[in-house]
């Protein structure tokens, strides 16, 4: 897989191809895949944090999603998924995303945030965001 230098502000940029099998009946992308393209995205940036943000106590879940569906992602094509840091909290993340073309990248696909939250693995009431990931976000 090809290196992406990353922008300003970005955590991660992440080229992915389009499937096959994520068509639906309207021969474009469904709705409910770009929500997995995200979490993959998302996923690898984790990976890139030491302990990935969790342990036997902490561990981060998706408080929320906001995605603006601009336009059909058409197969076969390949797209760049580009998550950038919206707002640090205490214990949140807000992660914001774009789905870009990845031949054209003005051609925007979606936009939004996803709020992930750390919680107390026992409690499950919010808990202090990890050090490590404060400092991947930076």
């Amino acid at each position: 897989m090809k290196q992406i230098d990353l922008r300003p502000g970005e955590l991660i940029r992440v080229p992915l191809s389009v499937r096959w099998r994520d068509l639906d009946a309207f021969n474009h992308v469904n709705n409910s895949k770009y929500l997995s393209y995200l979490e993959e995205a998302r996923l690898r940036w984790m990976l890139s944090v030491p302990g990935m943000g969790m342990d036997d106590n902490v561990a981060p879940v998706v408080a929320a999603s906001n995605l603006n569906y601009r336009r059909p992602i058409e197969w076969p094509g390949d797209v760049v998924i580009e998550l950038f840091v919206e707002r640090l909290g205490g214990s949140s993340i807000t992660i914001g995303h774009r789905i870009v073309d990845a031949n054209e990248p003005r051609a925007l696909y979606c936009d939004g945030n996803v709020v992930m939250v750390w919680i107390d693995r026992t409690t499950g009431r919010s808990a202090p965001l990890p050090d490590e990931v404060r400092k991947a976000c930076s």
